[in-house]
């Protein structure tokens, strides 16, 4: 009988393998008798520069269709920038960041300033990848982000022994709820952030916003002779939105970093700001107070107790160093210089989180923008793992240090 040339090389494979399993020296298959350990020894580790891109080859897990899997800290991406004034491009910066990343690993996370590896620790992190978010409606988008951090906040936290709770029994610390770092997308993100945030613990929070721009203008700083209740949502006016929600706590929260413009012809702008109860740190306070100063006035006005939301718009940066960026002003902080405050806010009770404004498609061939947003990532998650330890008492082993960064 004739046959196909294909058909013969899968009848013969079948054939083979019919009898290479009648032989009875024929070894098991890996899968059915080998040790998971060993296949895990052997082939799960990872180089900075293989496997697919988590955000520091943390396990990822679609965490909004999977409610049984929880988790401490969640890394999620919120790729939404069609509430921006500028340039577009940031819905893009959650799969930036996660690339740059790849050089954070658990082998070699070890953070000499905390004395501590974030990723080997009590807390159990996760990438939960992103929120679909629909780029067509903002009223939907605002919906469906909303939804998402509710539905991840509301969950109990992985560890039953977490310390962040002082509690005697499994189930009054599985009361503890865990924590979100959202990858942007434009800063509007942090408004639907906010709402969860607000459902979860019953309270307002402090915000502790790392930018260049104040974020809390009244939408009717943007001039136009046609409006909507939806044009007032940007990522100029969410802070606005967010104060008259009472989502904000009036009289705790910080900017940090400020160099804008204002509007029209005098000091309005700044007039709403201080009703919506933040003080402001301006980029050139830096130069008076150094990175001590700031941090100092930073933990002065929002202490170490209250439930805060830090907010870090990468333009924050002098675009000379972050040039990724929708809305770049010149005159900013040095990469260092915010890292190093950063790290000294470690104190701060963050509830939850984002890094926002990363447009890659700004950025130069290294990857400058998106490197420091990854190293954002990892000192705030640093400071959440370090704060759960200090809190339940432990230690997180001594720190070894010469002379102070700066």
């Amino acid at each position: 009988m004739y046959l196909p040339s294909w058909p013969k090389v899968l009848l013969g494979a079948l054939l083979w393998s019919n009898c290479a399993h009648g032989h009875s020296d024929q070894k098991p298959l890996a899968g059915e008798d080998a040790d998971i350990a060993e296949l895990e020894r052997k082939w799960a580790f990872e180089w900075a520069f293989s496997g697919i891109s988590t955000f520091a080859h943390l396990p990822h897990i679609k965490c909004l269709t999977r409610p049984n899997e929880a988790f401490d800290i969640g890394i999620i991406g919120a790729p939404f920038d069609t509430a921006v004034s500028y340039r577009p491009g940031a819905r893009f910066g959650p799969r930036a960041i996660r690339a740059a990343s790849a050089r954070q690993t658990t082998f070699r996370g070890f953070n000499p300033r905390a004395g501590m590896n974030p990723y080997t620790s009590w807390a159990h992190i996760m990438d939960c990848g992103d929120i679909p978010v629909t780029p067509f409606d903002n009223a939907l988008a605002l919906q469906q982000m909303s939804e998402a951090f509710l539905e991840l906040g509301s969950r109990p936290s992985a560890y039953a022994g977490d310390p962040l709770v002082k509690a005697d029994s499994v189930g009054e610390s599985r009361k503890k709820r865990p924590k979100l770092l959202t990858l942007g997308g434009d800063h509007s993100v942090a408004l639907p952030a906010l709402r969860a945030l607000n459902a979860v613990y019953g309270q307002p929070v402090a915000v502790l916003h790392f930018d260049a721009h104040l974020d809390t203008w009244h939408p009717a700083k943007y001039p136009s002779a046609w409006e909507s209740e939806q044009s007032e949502f940007t990522h100029g006016s969410m802070f606005w939105k967010a104060s008259n929600e009472g989502l904000i706590l009036n009289g705790s929260s910080v900017h940090a970093g400020l160099r804008t413009r204002l509007s029209g012809d005098g000091w309005d702008d700044y007039d709403d700001d201080d009703r919506q109860g933040f003080l402001r740190l301006s980029s050139d306070d830096i130069d008076d107070l150094g990175t001590k100063g700031i941090i100092e006035a930073i933990m002065t006005r929002i202490g170490r107790d209250t439930p805060t939301y830090l907010s870090v718009d990468i333009d924050v940066i002098d675009p000379g160093l972050a040039p990724g960026t929708g809305t770049p002003e010149p005159g900013g902080w040095t990469t260092r210089e915010l890292i190093r405050i950063l790290r000294g806010i470690e104190g701060l009770n963050v509830v939850g989180a984002d890094i926002v404004e990363v447009a890659p498609a700004y950025d130069g061939q290294g990857e400058a923008t998106a490197l420091a947003a990854a190293q954002v990532g990892y000192e705030i998650l640093t400071s959440m793992v370090k704060k759960g330890l200090a809190d339940s008492g432990k230690a997180t082993g001594s720190v070894k240090r010469g002379r102070d960064e700066l």
